[in-house]
């Protein structure tokens, strides 16, 4: 696809900014879809505002898009929100349609997050668009939520020491920025990992040794880990997060996939890059 227009929704998080860059380098035109107006992206080409929960603002963003990508909103009603954004690409004649998932996707899964993300998976594959599906491990910039803890020399997770093959987010959106310009996707799904799988001990020690400071792993009780984050994330939010853990500690998400490296072309940044250029471990 030669110099798409391409739609971003979520375009101010950690993945929809790193998209809107990576879509940059390849020469697409962005429009970044925001909901305030006062955040917009200054390095897309245009902003426009649009909320999932309005059709009427999605159908008007998606209007001379060639392509859309789909990042996943934080809500309990994820799946409908993304189900009906892939009916108004549909409606909209939109070329392509890029969906963010997650690893280990199916309906059938114990975790609820899994299974809102296998709903819209399903339901995008009965519309019939040109549509690829990308399915990212555990984020590592997911870590940066723990930096005010590890600035003091320890962070806590329900973990133990399973492995996770953990993916950076730059990676993320290097191979949705791929998929979204680039021919030969339609219908598939790509898993998106890291280089090799980790424990969070051995992301303690890359830290460690990125920031000059000692930094220790505690695996904490699942009730632990969820009194701590009672009143910072509503319920449902925090149920899903120690679901998701209970999966990472099962052991279920450390095989590794090459499709960053298949799609981009160089091979995905590892643990120690990604703590390497994180200075808010430094900051706290």
């Amino acid at each position: 696809m030669d110099s798409p227009t391409v739609l971003v929704t979520g375009a101010t998080g950690s993945v929809g900014s790193a998209l809107v860059s990576a879509l940059k380098a390849r020469g697409a035109t962005v429009r970044a879809m925001i909901r305030d107006p006062h955040r917009p992206v200054a390095a897309a080409d245009a902003n426009v505002v649009a909320d999932l929960r309005d059709p009427d603002s999605v159908a008007a963003a998606l209007k001379g898009a060639d392509a859309a990508f789909l990042n996943s909103p934080s809500a309990p009603d994820a799946a409908a929100l993304q189900t009906r954004f892939a009916d108004l690409v549909r409606e909209a004649g939109t070329d392509r349609l890029v969906v963010l998932s997650q690893y280990a996707a199916r309906a059938d899964s114990p975790v609820r997050f899994l299974r809102w993300h296998a709903e819209v998976e399903e339901h995008v594959r009965g519309l019939g668009l040109d549509h690829t599906v990308l399915r990212p491990n555990l984020y590592m910039q997911g870590l940066l939520a723990f930096a005010g803890s590890i600035a003091h020399g320890a962070f806590a997770a329900p973990i133990g020491g399973a492995a996770v093959s953990a993916v950076d987010v730059r990676d993320i959106a290097g191979s949705a920025a791929a998929v979204l310009t680039g021919a030969g996707h339609t219908g598939c799904t790509y898993t998106l990992t890291g280089p090799r799988a980790v424990t969070h001990p051995e992301i303690a020690q890359a830290i460690s040794a990125a920031t000059g400071r000692a930094v220790a792993f505690h695996d904490a009780h699942a009730d632990d880990f969820a009194a701590a984050l009672a009143g910072v994330l509503p319920p449902w939010q925090v149920e899903g997060l120690v679901e998701d853990y209970a999966h990472y500690a099962r052991g279920e998400a450390a095989e590794v996939h090459t499709a960053v490296a298949d799609l981009t072309g160089r091979p995905p940044r590892d643990i120690t890059d990604f703590a390497r250029d994180s200075a808010a471990f430094g900051r706290g």
